[in-house]
């Protein structure tokens, strides 16, 4: 581990403190590295569309939006492909809140979650993408006692390391 020494002027020290206080850190030094971790994720994602990524899509809706929930369900359709899963969670009386699972090229990945938050009716959209490195297909014996398992002891799986 390196140590380095930064300055900042006292007001933003403060702020940062806070910061700190707020999310739990131990110390400055947990909460400056997952700052530079951040920093330098978001850059490689946005200098290296090329790559693979898993991604959580997210954002909020009015239901009562004509059509809004069947348009967004059917662009999900259209790319199963890079939908993994997708959690929906009833926020009040009219709004609801969709976290979607996504994994594939780190450039149709943005793509299709530009178009889910530009659908009208669609608020407060954010995408937080990680970049993984392919590990190959990978074959790995099937330990488990589950019955489906029986007479299927090879399971044939893709390795999506993050990228550190």
């Amino acid at each position: 581990m390196e140590r380095i020494t930064i300055s900042i002027d006292s007001a933003l020290v403060l702020e940062f403190d806070r910061l700190i206080a707020e999310r739990g850190y131990k110390n400055r030094s947990e909460a400056v590295r997952d700052l530079v971790r951040s920093h330098l994720e978001a850059a490689r994602t946005a200098q290296s569309p090329a790559g693979h990524c898993v991604a959580n899509l997210s954002y909020v809706y009015n239901h009562h939006e004509r059509d809004l929930a069947e348009r967004l369900t059917a662009l999900q359709h259209e790319q199963h492909d890079l939908t993994v899963a997708t959690l929906h969670v009833h926020l009040d009386h009219d709004n609801c809140l969709e976290s979607v699972i996504l994994r594939g090229a780190t450039s149709a990945v943005r793509a299709f979650s530009d178009v889910m938050m530009a659908e009208p009716g669609v608020r407060h959209g954010l995408l937080n993408v990680v970049a993984v490195e392919l590990d190959g297909t990978h074959t790995h014996d099937h330990l488990h006692s589950h019955p489906h398992a029986a007479g299927q002891p090879l399971h044939n799986h893709l390795h999506l390391k993050p990228k550190t």
